[in-house]
Order: C-alpha cells, then sequence, then structure tokens
C-alpha cells in the first residue's frame, strides 16, 4: 500500500500496548498457603509461583475503539445518538413527497406553483420565474488562498458537531457481525451449585448421653460419596460437660452447626446422610439401642429407676472411654424431594416432616462451565428452590456388619422403592431438625475446607458456617488457581479372624507421621467436632466383638509442604477393654502397618490391601511398603493383606497421574540438578536425562485430560520454558523443542477436540485464551515483576539455563 497523509490510521499507535500487573483477587483473609516456609518440596514451590502470582495482562489503550470489545449494538448507538439533533436533508423530504405523489395524485397536479413548497428540482417542476431566488453569497467570486479556505472548511464542519459521528451509522446484525471477541473470565477455581444445610436440633425420647453427628451426599447412581464429611454437636452443654476430661481445649471452628456442601452434577439420585455415633460402652449396636426405641419421655416416672441407670452407665462410659465411639444409627434425606418443591418426603423419605418457609426463592446465580446433564437431571436444580426446615423422625439402627459404603448404596436404592425394607424395621425414635436452602452468593462468617476465613468474615468469635469439599460424581475441567493439599484416609475392613487372643473390640488409630519416632506425629488431622482444630492421631469407630470389621470412617488431613520419603501413614491396631478389669489396659496394641506416602517423587493414593505385622516395624521401615517381607517379623495371617484402606487426595499441587508425575519429577530433578535420582527401577543420571524427559513429553498423551487440565498453567508454563530456553546437561545444550512443542500441540489439540463447550463463535478454547490473557509470562532468567501497583514495565530479554552453568556458551547464536 503506498503510504500517504493518513497511513497513521493504518498502523497500531507505538503507544497502545502495556503490560500490567492485575493484583490477584484472595477470597479468604489469611492467603491460601502453606505453614512452612522453608525447605518446601518443588512441586510446591511451582505450585505456589503459579498460585501467587498476580495476572500478567496486556493492556490496549486503545480497545475501547474497537467494535472487537465494545460491539456497536442497538443499545449502546442509542446512548450514543442521545442529544443528537435530528438532521433534515432535501432528499428526505423528496423521498416523502413522492409517496404523497402515489397517494393523491390527481391534487397534487391541481395545486398552483405558488402553493408549491420549495423542495428538490427532482422531485417537483417549479415556475423558475415565479420563485423567489436565495440569499447572495458574499466574497463568492473573491479569490481566497487555499490554506485559508481550508481552515474555514475545518472550522465550518467543527460548529454543532456531535461527538459521535459514528453513531449515525446503523448496527450491524449480529450474524453479520465481523467480529465478537469478548474479554476472557479470569481464572477461578471451580463451584458447582451450592446448598446451605443448618442443623437446628436434636432431640430424643430419653437424654442420658451427648451423639454426635454427621453430614455427607452420596450418589448412588455413581455409587460415589460426593463431598466430605461434615460433624457437628447438638448436644447440651450438660451433655457436653461429660466429656470434659477428654477435650479440654474446644476450637471454634469445631462448633459449626451450618454447612455449604457443593454439585457440580445435580441429579435426582443424590441423598443427604444423616449418621449418629455415641460414645463406646459394652454391648453391641442393638443393645446399646434398645432403650431409644422402647422408651419414652411420657414414660420417665415408670422406667426412673432404670433411666438413672442408664444415665450412670454413661458417665462411666465418658470418663472412661470418651475418646472412643461406636456406630448408633442413621437415615437419609432425598433432595430431589426439596429442591422439586415437594411438600413431604414421602417414598423417600418416609420419616421426614417437611415444613415450607415463605421466604421466596433466591435468584438463580449465573455459573459456568458445567458440563451436559442427562434427560432428568435438568430439573434438579439446586441453586433455585424453596428453603424447607425439615424434622427428621426417625432413624434407622446402624447393623454391625453391614457398614460398608456398598451396603449404604443397597439400603438408599431400597429407600426409594414403594415396599422398602427399612419400612418393616423398628425405628430410632428422634427429632432432628434441620434447615435446608440455596447458599447465599456471599455468606458471612463462612470457613474454607482448609478452615481459613472467607470473606466476609465480620466477627471472628462468631460460630462459623462451614464450606464442605466436594468430590464431584464425573470429571470438571478447570484448572487450579489456589493452593490447596488434603489428604483423605478411609479405613474400610480388618480380617483378624486368625488372629490369636482376645482380639474384638478393634479401633484403628491413624497418624501422619514424619519419621519413625512415636513424638514425630503430625497435628495436621483435622479435628470433628466440639474438639482441638488439629490433631495429632485418630480412632476408628468401634464395633463391640468383632474380629472383622467394616469401617466408614472418613479422616481428613493437610499434606506437609515439605513431603519427603520418611512421611507416611502409620495404622495401629488397639484391642479396647471395655469394661475395666484389674491388670488390664485400657487399649492393647495387636497390630500395625503403614503406607509410605512419597515413592519415586510420587504420592501414594488409591487402595491398599496391607499386611498387618504383630509386632513393632523395625528401624527404617518407613521407606519400604509393609509387602516387603522383612526378617524376622511376624504378620497376621501369614503375611497376607488383612487390612483395606484408601487413600485419596485433593490437591492443587500432586497431579496423581503418573504420567504428569513422571514429566514434572524429571524437570524438577534438571532444575536442582539433582543427578543420580531414582525414579522406579531408572537411575536418572545425566546421560540418559535427555531421552528419559523427551520419553516422558512423548507419555503426556497418556495423561488423563481431565488431569491436564486442572496443572494445565503449570504444564504450559514448563513445556514453554524448554521451548525458549533449551537446558544444559553436563555442558552440553539439549534441544528439547520439538519434542516440547510437539507435547503440546497435542495437549491443545485434545482441548479443542474434546471441550468443544468452552469455544467461543470462532473456535477459541476459553481455557487457554484465559491462560494467554491472565497467566502467561514470558520465562526469564531474572523475573523483573514490580511487587506492588499496576504499571508498565519491559520484560528483559535475556536467555537462561537450568542447570547449574552460569552462562551459556557464546557460540550459542539465539
Amino acid at each position: 500500500v503506498e503510504l500517504g497523509p493518513l497511513r497513521q490510521l493504518m498502523e497500531f499507535p507505538q503507544d497502545d500496548l502495556e503490560l500490567l500487573q492485575q493484583e490477584k483477587e484472595c477470597t479468604t483473609l489469611e492467603p491460601p498457603l502453606p505453614e512452612e516456609e522453608d525447605s518446601l518440596d518443588p512441586r510446591v514451590r511451582d505450585a505456589l509461583a503459579v498460585y501467587t502470582d498476580d495476572w500478567l495482562v496486556i493492556h490496549r489503550k486503545y480497545q475501547r475503539y474497537s467494535t472487537t470489545y465494545t460491539p456497536h449494538n442497538s443499545e449502546r448507538q442509542r446512548e450514543r445518538q442521545r442529544g443528537l439533533v435530528k438532521q433534515t436533508f432535501e432528499l428526505d423530504e423528496a423521498a416523502a413527497s413522492e409517496r404523497q405523489e402515489d397517494q393523491d395524485e390527481a391534487k397534487r397536479r391541481s395545486v398552483s406553483l405558488d402553493e408549491t413548497p420549495r423542495g428538490s428540482w427532482a422531485s417537483s417542476i417549479f415556475d423558475l420565474k415565479n420563485s423567489s431566488p436565495d440569499a447572495l453569497l458574499p466574497s463568492v467570486l473573491e479569490r481566497t488562498a487555499a490554506e485559508d479556505m481550508d481552515r474555514l472548511n475545518t472550522e465550518a464542519r467543527l460548529q454543532g458537531r456531535h461527538s459521535d459521528l459514528l453513531g449515525l451509522y446503523p448496527p450491524p446484525d449480529e450474524d453479520e457481525a465481523v467480529e465478537r471477541c469478548s474479554p476472557p473470565e479470569v481464572p477461578k477455581d471451580h463451584c458447582g451449585q451450592r446448598i446451605m444445610v443448618k442443623c437446628l436440633s436434636l432431640k430424643f425420647e430419653i437424654d442420658i448421653e451427648p451423639i454426635f453427628g454427621s453430614l455427607a451426599l452420596y450418589d448412588i447412581r455413581e455409587k460415589k460419596k460426593i463431598s466430605e464429611n461434615f460433624y457437628f454437636d447438638l448436644n447440651s452443654d450438660q451433655m457436653k460437660g461429660m466429656l470434659k476430661p477428654h477435650t479440654p481445649h474446644v476450637a471454634i471452628s469445631t462448633l459449626a452447626r451450618s454447612a455449604i456442601f457443593s454439585v457440580t452434577y445435580p441429579s435426582p439420585d443424590i441423598f443427604l446422610v444423616i449418621k449418629l455415633e455415641k460414645v463406646l460402652q459394652q454391648g453391641d449396636i442393638g443393645e446399646c439401642c434398645e432403650p431409644y426405641m422402647v422408651m419414652k419421655e411420657s414414660d420417665s416416672s415408670k422406667h426412673k429407676e432404670k433411666l438413672e441407670k442408664l444415665r450412670l452407665q454413661a458417665e462411666q462410659a465418658c470418663s472412661r472411654l470418651g475418646r472412643f465411639r461406636m456406630p448408633f444409627a442413621w437415615t437419609a434425606i432425598h433432595l430431589v424431594n426439596i429442591v422439586s418443591g415437594a411438600g413431604n418426603l414421602d417414598r423417600s423419605d418416609p420419616d421426614s416432616d417437611s415444613e415450607r418457609k415463605g421466604l421466596g426463592t433466591w435468584n438463580e446465580r449465573k455459573k459456568k462451565g458445567f458440563e451436559r446433564m442427562s434427560v432428568g437431571d435438568d430439573m434438579c436444580n439446586f441453586a433455585t428452590f424453596r428453603p424447607a426446615t425439615l424434622t427428621v423422625t426417625n432413624f434407622f439402627k446402624q447393623e454391625g456388619d453391614r457398614l460398608s459404603d456398598e451396603d449404604l448404596y443397597k439400603f438408599l436404592a431400597d429407600m426409594r422403592r414403594p415396599s422398602s425394607v427399612l419400612r418393616r424395621l423398628r425405628p430410632v425414635t428422634a427429632q432432628l431438625k434441620i434447615d435446608i436452602s440455596p447458599a447465599p452468593d456471599s455468606p458471612h462468617y463462612c470457613l474454607s475446607p482448609e478452615l481459613l476465613h472467607v470473606k466476609p468474615y465480620p466477627d471472628l468469635r462468631v460460630r462459623p458456617t462451614k464450606e464442605v469439599q466436594e468430590f464431584p460424581a464425573r470429571h470438571v475441567y478447570t484448572p487450579h488457581t489456589m493452593y490447596r493439599n488434603l489428604l483423605y484416609v478411609y479405613p474400610q475392613s480388618l480380617n483378624f479372624s486368625s488372629r490369636q487372643g482376645s482380639v474384638r473390640n478393634i479401633a484403628v488409630k491413624v497418624q501422619f507421621m514424619a519419621g519413625e519416632d512415636p513424638s514425630q506425629a503430625l497435628p495436621v488431622i483435622f479435628g470433628k467436632s466440639s474438639c482441638a482444630e488439629f490433631i495429632n492421631e485418630a480412632y476408628t469407630p468401634v464395633i463391640y466383638h468383632n474380629k472383622s470389621p467394616d469401617f466408614y470412617e472418613e479422616m481428613k488431613m493437610k499434606i506437609p509442604a515439605n513431603l519427603t520419603d520418611n512421611h507416611h501413614l502409620l495404622f495401629t491396631f488397639y484391642h479396647i477393654s471395655c469394661q475395666p478389669k484389674q491388670n488390664t489396659p485400657l487399649e492393647t496394641p495387636v497390630g500395625y502397618t503403614w503406607i509410605p506416602l512419597m515413592q519415586h517423587g510420587r504420592l501414594r493414593t488409591g487402595s491398599f490391601s496391607l499386611p498387618v505385622s504383630v509386632e513393632k516395624p523395625p528401624p527404617s521401615y518407613s521407606v519400604l511398603t509393609p509387602d516387603v517381607q522383612l526378617p524376622g517379623m511376624k504378620w497376621v495371617d501369614n503375611h497376607k493383606g488383612v487390612f483395606n484402606v484408601e487413600v485419596t487426595s485433593t490437591s492443587s499441587v500432586h497431579t496423581q497421574d503418573p504420567h504428569l508425575d513422571k514429566f514434572f519429577t524429571l524437570v524438577y530433578v534438571l532444575e536442582e540438578y539433582s543427578f543420580p535420582f531414582r525414579l522406579k527401577d531408572v537411575i536418572i543420571t545425566e546421560a540418559n536425562m535427555e531421552v528419559e524427559l523427551k520419553g516422558s513429553m512423548a507419555a503426556l498423551k497418556g495423561a488423563q485430560l481431565d488431569t491436564c487440565v486442572r496443572f494445565l498453567h503449570q504444564l504450559l508454563n514448563k513445556l514453554i520454558q524448554l521451548i525458549v530456553y533449551p537446558p544444559v546437561i553436563a555442558g552440553q545444550i539439549v534441544n528439547l523443542g520439538r519434542a516440547a512443542f510437539e507435547a503440546m500441540a497435542l495437549l491443545v489439540n485434545q482441548i479443542h477436540k474434546n471441550l468443544e463447550g468452552n469455544q467461543d463463535q470462532h473456535g477459541r478454547n476459553s481455557l487457554l485464551a484465559s491462560y494467554i490473557h491472565y497467566v502467561f509470562r514470558l520465562p526469564t532468567a531474572e523475573p523483573a515483576l514490580p511487587t506492588t501497583g499496576a504499571h508498565a514495565y519491559e520484560l528483559p530479554m535475556q536467555y537462561a539455563t537450568l542447570s547449574r552453568a552460569t552462562g551459556r556458551p557464546s557460540s550459542l547464536h539465539l
């Protein structure tokens, strides 16, 4: 194009682009950071760099003049035309005159020339002789300099000129728009539809001992628990006082009575399961439940002596066995009956009454990112329904041999049938009053799953509401944007049928150990209700006189930021003596087993079937698995797996995918230059590092897509770093650019092909657009990012290395 005087209109202004830092919003009063500050694990350090850095945004000063980001729509046009004087032109009058001629041609012909209004010569025939002349134009024949004429014309054009002349142009149709490219959404952690459950009161026919409750959501179609447990304590101060010696300090975070559950995939198959426990005492579950089934409050005078005896037994049990629990009763609420507006919890919840409140409905909040729901699921909207107060009147007695999740799914499926077997069972009579409603957008006095104070939190002394961590029923494709590092331990079953000796009332003590000394048990286990916020040991409920018990316990823990090969879970099995006997201890250890948490750079999660040792483990046991036949050790049932446990993690640090773990581990080994490094059966050295790293990048195609998306920001950062700055190994430059580029191209292709719902009309994926717009940084050796403020700066254009070398060879031309 030939350059002309208006060439500046075709070029970008030189001052259009500037690089700004946009402060990342923190939803909690305390930043979500690990407590450890020194010797952080490389994974944690790398994750914190992504989650704590402010957004880096390319800002265009003149972007507001573009229709790309400010669409020229009808509403905006009306705003721009406000105050604009309506213009009338001769051609407009001519068009109106022609339409009038078609309607009344005869009349127009009879009109005299004197009455004909002055208009365009093309629309009327005038007698020029009878027309009045126009006003004379002074100096029209005088010679004027061209410069003066241009100046006068410019001044005349500016007189009465509207501020937005282009506002006169009609807006284009949406279908004919040249481009629609709104700024990508700021990345944020996933959140489903939220419901709030408030536990108001719990009353029994007889009041003799403290009872403790827990709530959790289950999806019976997916056969999955979709939330962590929420523990509540509705006991009176008198009942709580019976356990005072065992709970000297009670944290306010454990006094919560309301919880907010998140549901990503609403379904008519979701149940709110309520479980009750009591303090361990002598007798099986049936014997302990019998008084609650047969005694009535109205008959208290008739059973006065028996009630006093029961209270005395409860006081003795609380004093001696207050640390231990036993299963008591359970019930469930079918949530679809609440959200669909059913007045009574009929078939699915025959034991509940519903009292509807006239509180209106919550406005549906704009929640994006949900995947497609199956037919019928769209009727289950947990974001908008009438709040309900429920009074659950009947509970089912726990069965000592049917406590597993598989048994629970069968019970829940049976509850939906008209001829439910549970209906024919004698219930435990109680009154649990709870309130279920859509959660407000910004609830006050709320704690995150890590017990951080969520904004707004005006007063730290107020009883809190807890956000309950969700375990989505299906995959969620949203990148992590905040630090979260939680571990969940689920003891499932134990088989001590072949164990010799008095081993019947079995409790499993779980500890998170930093080493092998008993003093190295870490206080990272979350407390339940009316107890300390964090504890260093937790026990499973005890099934009376059962050598092969099933468990339903959930133990939630914080994963330390400096995880090493010595960190492990230690399980100690105890026989609990329910009846005091002379020279008989309260708890007798009867077995030990453990799970090393870090092996070959990976966090170990999944289902385990572990052998149990009769004796204490020998020194240096923590770096080995109990599957190793250690010399001189005695094992239960000839070293067979007799203890089943499941370990899961909700972490924005540990990927729990073998392909991603291997890639990140090799990159960290290269960054730390920690050769040699053992990775399973391979010793990583400088000689084979290039082959192993290229192989790990090629293997990324086998990683789960949802895991790749969750760690998308870290993964793209590392691949781009390997492309821009090839590492130096043993003094030689290793070109990994092609392998890294192919891995990145494959990842982008998978995201585009499998996540079509996240693309705009131009085929741009919102996850990738958000990464480019907010997260991407050109890798630099010396990050010169400003610490505060939002001002422009220039990135240093220099090269870095991932080795110990301080500089690159001068022969390298990059």
